[in-house]
């Protein structure tokens, strides 16, 4: 019964992804919008999400989450129409739609040839993050949660490993083994944060224990190498800012906890950046 409804998910997507290619890049955006403000929320708890907003921002009223509620969906909804046009924000004609803060960060880790690991969240069009770092010369791998429809899920890693960055790895055992691999051979690590794990410890995130990966503090524990957190914004709808912020080290003696909670203050400001850019539908409190 699952293998249909997903198979049905499938077919749904596909046709949307066939009609935004019809459409072009801006207009595909706008429609991804409005649709995920129409359909996001038939999917998505409304509760959880005002619960995860309150934890945040306690002081709000209802009607500022309500907008954060829907300015969000309607980013996702612009993410998703995305995905058709990868390949030209990758080497086609809106390479131009996306400005960079730092690139110099990037030289320089590139010409140095010694890895870094690069912590971001879900913020805007969050792929585009590992794409721009591949693009600029940098070695990478990106660590990526499968979908968990397998039908969608494989089209998805095609696009990834072909546009985004050719370097995928799965979170779980054998992905950490091929991590350490690449990282053996310098290659750096991209990957987001800001979900909740059950193999995480418990941080404090806005002042409320969330589990919260290790895998950035195990690195560099083992590798002692740099976190450099990345941030991606939505510029007027159809535009980006990267902005990648200067390398952070870390004394030896510093605790895979103390690690953890300093990385989990840094995603807090992006957080406050832009609220409504961020996927507030994510249990994260759990």
């Amino acid at each position: 019964m699952k293998q249909i409804k997903y198979f049905f998910q499938f077919s749904l997507i596909i046709i949307f992804f066939s009609l935004f290619k019809i459409l072009g890049y801006k207009l595909s955006s706008a429609v991804g919008g409005k649709l995920f403000e129409i359909v996001g929320p038939l999917f998505r708890s409304k509760k959880l999400i005002h619960s995860n907003i309150i934890n945040a921002f306690p002081n709000l009223n209802i009607k500022e989450i309500n907008k954060i509620n829907k300015l969000m969906w309607n980013n996702y909804g612009r993410v998703f129409a995305e995905y058709m046009f990868i390949k030209d924000f990758r080497k086609g004609n809106l390479q131009n739609n996306i400005k960079i803060e730092g690139q110099e960060i990037l030289e320089s880790i590139k010409n140095n040839n010694k890895p870094v690991i690069f912590i971001s969240g879900h913020f805007s069009n969050f792929e585009l993050m590992a794409m721009h770092l591949e693009k600029s010369g940098i070695n990478l791998s990106a660590i990526y949660r499968p979908l968990n429809n397998i039908f969608l899920n494989n089209i998805m890693e095609r696009i990834r490993k072909k546009y985004i960055c050719k370097n995928q790895i799965k979170k779980g055992i054998g992905g950490m083994k091929k991590l350490i691999n690449l990282k053996k051979n310098n290659y750096s690590t991209a990957l987001m944060i800001d979900q909740r794990v059950s193999e995480g410890i418990s941080s404090k995130f806005f002042s409320k224990e969330a589990l919260t990966t290790t895998i950035p503090a195990q690195l560099i524990k083992k590798f002692n190498i740099s976190v450099v957190p990345v941030f991606i914004e939505r510029v007027q709808d159809i535009n980006f800012k990267i902005t990648v912020n200067k390398p952070i080290n870390f004394t030896e003696d510093t605790s895979i906890k103390d690690i953890t909670d300093k990385l989990n203050k840094i995603l807090e400001k992006m957080v406050l950046l832009k609220p409504e850019q961020w996927i507030w539908s994510h249990n994260r409190w759990k």
